[in-house]
């Protein structure tokens, strides 16, 4: 497959660390630059990798080693942060070519004889002495909706959450487990509770940096609350008319939350 064969009117999604590149509109929100664009910027277009998106659309991304002063109209904005600018689309495409970079970055060389590695298709690399062949690595993540009864939920404070809200259990997938291993383990590792009936809701790709995250809905069984402290700050449950902050809709978590309120799980 021939690759980095430059189409100026692409979408160009550059990146400095997690910050994308971004464009206002004459609607207050803000788009992606196509490469003539970023040309005319005077930012560099070499080394782009193509990437095809999810909705099969061929985009290019570039990864960027210092940031650049921009003119009106421009701005570097937190990849999280574009879900509230950027058209859907476009975000989901962000978060594609944030990925592929990122694993483009790591995985320069190959890990089983030290070689560097040749890109051969966009998601495959292949290492030219040992022939090991090196796809993008996807961290699995379980996150689920405890409720008790039909009007009370389980809602937690991870120590690592950027705000105030409170969400939902959540941990990795260990060597050897089920996703339902992980949903029971993870709930007794955190709140010291005992869940029944775990059932699959949907998934989110989370690319921050290479994630999924696999939604489920479980029923509280038994136990008194006993919070992992190191992991959280909080955790109590909450009526459904009297909830706290909840998450962003730009998370599964949310999506999980409404509905459970909207009585659909």
């Amino acid at each position: 497959m021939e690759l980095n064969v430059i189409d100026n009117g692409k979408c160009c999604f550059l990146f400095y660390r997690d910050a994308l590149l971004a464009k206002s509109t004459d609607h207050d929100q803000m788009d992606i630059p196509t490469v003539q664009e970023v040309a005319d910027l005077g930012l560099s277009t070499g080394g782009m990798l193509d990437v095809v998106a999810q909705d099969g659309t061929l985009i290019k991304a570039l990864q960027l080693g210092e940031q650049t002063p921009l003119p009106d109209g421009w701005e570097w904005i937190g990849l999280r942060a574009s879900f509230d600018v950027l058209p859907l689309q476009r975000y989901h495409q962000a978060g594609k070519a944030y990925q592929i970079l990122y694993w483009d970055n790591h995985s320069r060389y190959c890990p089983s004889c030290g070689t560097p590695t040749v890109r051969m298709e966009p998601i495959m690399k292949r290492c030219p002495q040992c022939h090991y062949e090196l796809y993008p690595p996807i961290s699995t993540a379980i996150i689920v909706l405890v409720k008790r009864g039909e009007d009370e939920v389980l809602l937690v404070h991870a120590r690592n959450f950027r705000g105030n809200f409170k969400g939902l259990v959540a941990g990795f997938l260990e060597a050897g487990e089920t996703l339902e291993q992980c949903v029971e383990r993870e709930v007794m590792e955190e709140t010291g509770l005992q869940i029944a009936h775990i059932r699959y809701v949907s998934s989110q790709s989370w690319p921050y940096p290479s994630g999924l995250m696999v939604g489920f809905v479980a029923d509280y069984v038994s136990g008194d609350i006993k919070m992992q402290e190191e992991e959280l700050s909080t955790a109590a449950f909450y009526h459904r008319d009297h909830l706290p902050e909840i998450p962003r809709k730009l998370s599964i978590a949310r999506r999980l939350i409404d509905l459970w309120l909207d009585r659909k799980i």
